[in-house]
């Protein structure tokens, strides 16, 4: 419940991402799970996913006519599927983007997570990928977890929330080629502010 109001602001930025009949993966996670909440009204989404609470929220979407690809595994307390029945599972997929979470986002250490089998998980996903955009808020930046499963250069797009010091800010611009700031719901709703061009420093 921590960061909620972030949560789904950069959940609502990323939504604005995915195009009706596209083929997506959800990462586990709180912030991916708002995510999921913010798209269930797009139509005829393919989506892979190692979240249970993401494709069940999906599956219960009935009207949009989602597809959704739940990857098997060993679940965890955080109700991933993880392991090498996902590891093996993800190898013959492919998604055209892949919106991901993150315990940890740090320039040397880049993405981080305390769980070494998820790590492990987390790579077959972005090699399912073609892009990748992180959903973080600004707690996680400078967090380093125990086992790195991305390198901040590999990051496409970096969707956070305006909440960090303007130093780590930089540093998040110098390091992943677009940095999303997403702003805090109004009767509009969310949106993007700031998408800078960074270049993999």
């Amino acid at each position: 419940e921590l960061m909620t109001g972030a949560k789904r602001a950069i959940a609502a930025a990323a939504a604005q991402l995915v195009e009706p009949g596209a083929t997506i993966g959800i990462s586990a996670g709180t912030t991916t799970f708002e995510f999921a909440r913010a798209i269930r009204n797009v139509p005829h989404l393919t989506v892979v996913t190692n979240s249970v609470p993401v494709a069940q929220l999906l599956h219960e979407s009935h009207g949009a006519g989602h597809v959704v690809v739940l990857t098997g595994g060993v679940r965890t307390p955080s109700d991933a599927l993880v392991g090498p029945v996902a590891v093996t599972a993800l190898r013959g997929l492919h998604v055209d983007r892949l919106f991901l979470g993150a315990h940890g986002v740090d320039r040397n250490a880049g993405l981080t997570t305390p769980n070494l089998v998820e790590a492990q998980t987390n790579r077959a996903l972005v090699r399912s990928s073609r892009s990748v955009a992180v959903l973080a808020d600004h707690t996680k930046v400078g967090i380093i977890g125990l086992s790195t499963f991305m390198e901040l250069s590999e990051v496409d797009t970096l969707i956070t929330d305006a909440g960090m010091s303007a130093r780590a800010r930089a540093l998040l611009e110098e390091s992943v080629e677009h940095l999303v700031l997403a702003e805090a719901a109004t009767p509009g709703g969310a949106g993007m502010r700031s998408v800078t061009g960074g270049g993999g420093a």
